[in-house]
């Protein structure tokens, strides 16, 4: 355990962001989650509804440092990719 003040100072507010990071985390793969099962479903307009959102919420998490830009990015393109052959195929 840390004994200096300030050591123990970073123990609580590392604690406070880890705990941010990890709703923010949670969040973000339920909604690409959410977008990937909708891709899956077939229904297009509520891909885009979904696709939509998950961008969002990556977006979100990169502002607030809780993930990679190049990660979000990736994650992205993928749910774009997905969404275009689905779009293709109608």
């Amino acid at each position: 355990m840390a004994n200096h003040k300030s050591a123990l100072k970073r123990v609580r507010s590392s604690e406070r962001k880890r705990l941010r990071n990890r709703a923010v985390r949670s969040t973000t793969r339920t909604m690409v989650k959410k977008a990937r099962t909708t891709l899956e479903q077939g229904d297009l307009e509520a891909a885009r509804q979904a696709i939509r959102e998950a961008v969002r919420t990556l977006d979100k998490a990169v502002s607030k440092g809780v993930i990679h830009r190049n990660s979000a990015a990736r994650r992205k393109s993928r749910l774009m990719k997905r969404l275009a052959a689905l779009e293709a195929k109608k």
